[in-house]
């Protein structure tokens, strides 16, 4: 953990669970400060979006436990910053 040593760490998981969540917020919080993110991206934009195909694929079973198809996703309740992209461009979201 980097905050236990003075420095920052950014991380960009896919966190479904809300569960998960609160156990990394109080693993990170007993070295330091932890602000969450939420990235609010609708699934129809995310969709429109992808370069991919991964969410056809998910779509068609090709990809199991794939988050918002066919694995659940809980919004988060209280972030410290929620940030709706679906109106943005990735450089006015960042």
């Amino acid at each position: 953990m980097s905050t236990k040593n003075g420095s920052i760490a950014i991380c960009a998981p896919i966190a479904p669970y809300a569960a998960t969540r609160r156990a990394v917020r109080k693993m990170i919080g007993q070295h330091g400060a932890f602000i969450e993110i939420h990235v609010a991206t609708p699934l129809e934009t995310g969709e429109a979006r992808g370069r991919k195909g991964l969410y056809a694929k998910a779509r068609q079973g090709l990809i199991p436990e794939f988050t918002g198809i066919s694995d659940p996703y809980k919004v988060l309740d209280n972030p410290e910053i929620r940030i709706d992209t679906s109106n943005l461009s990735q450089m006015a979201a960042a």
